[in-house]
C-alpha cells in the first residue's frame, strides 16, 4: 500500500512531451480503428496483409531510425507517423476521394481532405479532456500532421490555423523524415502484400532498376524465389535498409541538427531530407509501376468500387436521415452542421463497421 501511495503522489510526468503525445495518441479511440483500416487489401481479405495500423507502426519503426541517425528527435517523428494516417477513411484513398465527391456535389465546397482530417482527429474530434477537445498535443506535432514535409495553404483552411502554424514554412525535420519514412515503408509493405497475393510478381516488377538492384542482393544470400516467404522477407529488407541508408547519405549533410523544432523553411526552399536526383527518378517509375500493376489490378479495383458505393450509400443514407447516426455524432448536430457531422462519423467508421452498415440499411454489398 505504500508503494501505490507513492506512486500517486507522482505529480511531474516522467515522459519528455512527444513521448507524452505519442502516448496520447496510441490509446485515442481513433488509433485502435486503423487495426481495421484499408491499405490496399480489404481488411477481411487475410490476416497477413497490411492495414492502416500496422502501416503506421512501420512508418514509426522506420522514421526512428532515421532520426536516431541524424541526431533528431526520435519521439517527435514517432509521434507524428503514429497519427499521420488517423484521418483516412474507410477503403484507403478510394473512400476519402468518395467523401470528398459527396460533400462538393452538395455545394459543400471543403469537401474531405485526410491530412486535415488527421489534425482534426487530433485538434478536436477526439474527447479525452472535460475542459476542451483533443489530445492536447504539442504544436510540433500538430504541426507535423498537418504540414507533412510542404507548406500547407489551403482555402479551406479556418484563419486560426494558418495564424497559429504559419502555413508558409515547412514543418519541422522530423516531419519531413516521417513523410519519407511514409514513403519507404507502403513501397516496400504493397510489394510484399501484392506479391503474396499473387496479383503481381517479382518479374512485374523488373522494370524498375531499383527493384532489379535490391534483387540482386538477395540472390547474393543465396536464396531463391522458390523459398517464397523467405525470399519476400528479404527483399523487403534490403529494400528499405537500402533507402534508408540512401536518404541518410544524401540528407546527413544538410541537416542543421541544432534547430531540429524550428519551421524557418519558406515554400520557396527544397527540403533538406531525401534522396539522389538519381534515386528520385526511380522511385517516381517504381510508383508509377506499382500503380499500374498493383493498384489497378481488376482484383482491387472491385473491390475498391464496392468501398466507393458504400461511402455514398451511407453518405446519402445519413444526411436524409440523421437519426440513423450513432449517439456520439446524433448529439453534436445542435452546434455543428450536419454535412460535416455525417462525414466525421463516416470517415471515423472502419472498414467492417461501414460494410456492415451498409448492408444493414441496403442488403448485402
Amino acid at each position: 500500500m505504500q508503494a501505490q501511495e507513492r506512486f500517486y503522489k507522482i505529480d511531474k510526468d516522467f515522459r519528455n512531451p512527444f513521448a507524452r503525445d505519442r502516448d496520447r495518441i496510441i490509446h485515442s479511440g481513433s488509433f485502435r480503428k486503423l487495426e481495421y483500416k484499408t491499405q490496399v487489401f480489404l481488411n477481411q481479405e487475410g490476416d497477413f496483409f497490411r492495414t492502416r495500423l500496422t502501416h503506421s507502426i512501420e512508418v514509426s519503426q522506420i522514421a526512428r531510425s532515421i532520426t536516431s541517425h541524424l541526431g533528431l528527435n526520435e519521439s517527435l517523428a514517432e509521434a507524428i507517423a503514429l497519427a499521420h494516417d488517423l484521418g483516412h477513411t474507410p477503403f484507403g484513398h478510394i473512400g476519402g476521394d468518395t467523401l470528398d465527391e459527396c460533400l462538393k456535389a452538395e455545394g459543400f465546397k471543403n469537401g474531405f481532405e485526410h491530412n486535415f482530417q488527421s489534425f482534426r482527429v487530433v485538434s478536436s474530434l477526439e474527447k479525452r479532456y472535460k475542459g476542451f477537445d483533443g489530445l492536447n498535443l504539442t504544436f510540433a506535432t500538430l504541426e507535423g500532421i498537418l504540414k507533412h514535409s510542404y507548406p500547407y495553404k489551403k482555402s479551406f483552411l479556418p484563419s486560426w490555423i494558418d495564424e497559429q502554424f504559419n502555413l508558409e514554412t515547412h514543418p519541422s525535420i522530423e516531419a519531413m523524415v516521417v513523410d519519407r519514412a511514409d514513403e519507404i515503408a507502403y513501397m516496400s509493405h504493397d510489394i510484399d502484400d501484392g506479391i503474396n497475393s499473387g496479383l503481381i510478381s517479382f518479374d512485374d516488377l523488373k522494370e524498375s532498376a531499383l527493384i532489379c538492384e535490391v534483387l540482386e542482393k538477395v540472390k547474393e544470400e543465396g536464396i531463391s524465389e522458390d523459398e517464397d516467404e523467405m525470399f519476400r522477407y528479404r527483399f523487403s529488407s534490403h529494400l528499405i535498409n537500402h533507402l534508408v541508408y540512401s536518404l541518410l547519405d544524401y540528407s546527413k549533410d544538410k541537416i542543421d541538427n541544432t534547430s531540429i523544432l524550428s519551421s524557418t523553411l519558406n515554400s520557396s526552399e527544397s527540403i533538406p531530407v531525401g534522396f539522389s536526383p538519381e534515386l528520385e527518378t526511380n522511385i517516381k517509375k517504381l510508383k508509377k509501376l506499382l500503380f499500374n500493376k498493383l493498384y489497378q489490378h481488376q482484383d482491387i479495383v472491385v473491390k475498391m468500387f464496392a468501398g466507393k458505393q458504400a461511402i455514398k450509400g451511407l453518405y446519402s443514407a445519413l444526411m436524409e436521415e440523421e437519426k440513423m447516426l450513432p449517439k456520439f455524432y446524433y448529439t453534436q448536430l445542435n452546434t455543428r452542421k450536419k454535412h460535416r457531422v455525417v462525414a466525421d462519423c463516416i470517415a471515423h467508421m472502419s472498414d467492417r463497421y461501414a460494410l456492415s452498415f451498409y448492408n444493414e440499411m441496403y442488403g448485402k454489398l
